[in-house]
């Protein structure tokens, strides 16, 4: 019989309720939860019967019974639980965006794989059922070749710049909070990482990045085109456009259902695989798999470092840099 993984919980926000949730679709109980303020985690610990709550987060690193933690707090505090918890020899799943910069991720994958650990980005497009769907067809060629994709994504955040959507001080922006799906899903389908990228920024009174347009082109010619906003509504949409016809999926970063468009007759063939309310189902049983079997292939933690190192490149051509962020 298979040990039992024993998964701690870093931060009680709506990202660890719903993981907490999607733990006990698999008929377990998360272990332990930490918080920066401890009555929110004693209070979480109630609500989903949570077997063991820290004092104070480092307890987490600690604690031997603890074999994967789930990293759920604000961008700009990744880096330095993500090393703690490698330091202590614990797999580890990160909300999204996984670090600040490349440079960052960088030293943990390479801290990771010394210590022979599983690292991953709790990203959704990596795990929903779709999207392993969809990787097929494209790659079967019986679509023809890649040509170009369009992603949409935008929500209307109030201006209120004390909150993480704009604030410096915790990370906010639109690119490491959305832009993040759209790059992972445009990456996801290329053969190869863009090498020629461009874009137009424009700023939140905070400095952050509010709006954004990025054009990416690969060494095979294929091309992306993303449009971002934190102030203005926008379709959660992907449209992937091929030889012989085209694909569209919405509410793209959860996506269940997409459509393929044949090119010459105009039909129309729905695939529907999984379901938007599993998201964080589908991550943690990726996650749990790649521990277990010491495979972490599936959890496409390379296209995470393209990801990122597009992200680095164009915040240092935006010249947005974190408060105390190191390149």
């Amino acid at each position: 019989m298979e040990k039992e993984l024993n998964w701690a919980v870093i931060g009680t926000g709506v990202i660890a309720n719903e993981m907490a949730q999607a733990l006990q679709k698999t008929d377990k109980t998360l272990y332990g939860v930490a918080n920066r303020t401890q009555t929110k985690a004693i209070d979480f610990a109630k609500k989903y019967g949570v077997k063991k709550v820290y004092d104070e987060i480092d307890e987490v690193f600690d604690d031997e019974n603890v074999d994967i933690i789930y990293l759920a707090t604000s961008h700009n505090t990744h880096y330095q639980f993500m090393k703690k918890a490698l330091e202590h020899g614990k797999h580890l799943f990160v909300e999204k965006s996984i670090t600040l910069n490349s440079r960052e991720l960088d030293e943990m994958m390479a801290l990771a794989k010394e210590k022979n650990l599983i690292l991953a980005e709790a990203m959704t497009i990596w795990h929903m059922p779709i999207y392993k769907e969809l990787w097929k067809i494209v790659q079967s060629g019986e679509l023809g070749k890649m040509q170009i994709m369009t992603v949409n994504f935008g929500s209307f955040k109030e201006y209120d710049m004390n909150n993480r959507f704009f604030n410096m001080n915790l990370a906010g922006g639109a690119l490491l909070d959305i832009g993040v799906y759209a790059l992972s899903a445009v990456r996801s389908f290329m053969s190869k990482q863009p090498n020629e990228i461009v874009s137009q920024v424009r700023f939140a009174p905070t400095g952050s990045d509010e709006q954004a347009t990025i054009l990416l082109k690969n060494e095979d010619q294929q091309m992306a085109t993303i449009a971002l906003s934190m102030h203005s509504k926008q379709p959660k949409r992907i449209m992937i456009s091929l030889e012989k016809g085209y694909i569209e999926v919405y509410e793209f970063p959860r996506g269940q259902k997409a459509t393929i468009v044949d090119a010459v007759t105009g039909k129309q063939t729905v695939i529907e695989k999984g379901n938007t309310e599993n998201a964080l189902y589908y991550e943690m049983c990726d996650m749990e798999e790649a521990v277990r079997n010491q495979d972490a292939s599936h959890l496409n933690l390379e296209y995470t470092k393209d990801v990122m190192d597009i992200m680095s490149q164009l915040r240092k051509e935006w010249k947005m840099q974190y408060p105390g962020e190191k390149w």
